[in-house]
């Protein structure tokens, strides 16, 4: 049988899992979030694979990126990522990939940017399943009211994403995101 290989990883916002197949990320994600048997249930079936944890160069340099980030010294992520899931989460996940650092966008409006305007529950489901953070960033993401909505870190963690990402704005360029996508 193949291997994801996965790490741990500590940082101030929680801790992370981490997991690499075949030199791309296929999961960067809050080890302790709800839906964590869901998601790393579909990663494996859909890689016919299962987690070994071990550390690979992929995994070094996504752990660098995610701490450069955190720092609010990266707005783009670079590591070539490896999409899981169905042909409609991953269409939501790459409209997400464009949602660029600091913004914000609404389940509505990314229903209608994945031109499917009354899929928005689907989109919110699609959104929540989401096992890359940060590269693909679902907590960019809220209700057309404003309010926060979910987030698999937890809204609190969401919150002080999205404030961190606006108070590195200043005096910087919005980033255009370009991360390396492949999907399965």
């Amino acid at each position: 049988m193949n291997s994801i290989n996965i790490q741990y990883h500590k940082t101030k916002i929680g801790e992370l899992i981490l997991g690499s197949f075949d030199d791309r990320l296929c999961l960067l994600d809050f080890r302790y979030r709800k839906m964590r048997t869901t998601v790393d249930n579909r990663i494996k079936m859909g890689l016919k694979a299962d987690f070994s944890e071990h550390s690979d160069a992929t995994i070094i340099k996504a752990k660098e990126q995610v701490d450069e980030y955190l720092c609010g010294n990266r707005t783009i992520f670079d590591i070539p990522l490896l999409m899981v899931g169905t042909e409609f989460q991953k269409s939501v996940w790459n409209a997400l990939v464009k949602i660029p650092y600091g913004a914000t966008s609404t389940y509505l409006r990314l229903a209608k940017n994945i031109e499917n305007a009354k899929a928005v529950r689907a989109v919110a489901s699609a959104n929540g399943a989401n096992a890359i953070a940060f590269a693909i960033p679902c907590h960019r993401i809220i209700e057309s009211n404003g309010d926060l909505g979910g987030y698999g870190g937890g809204v609190t963690v969401k919150k002080r994403l999205l404030k961190l990402e606006q108070s590195h704005l200043d005096g910087q360029e919005k980033g255009t995101p370009s991360p390396l996508l492949q999907s399965v």
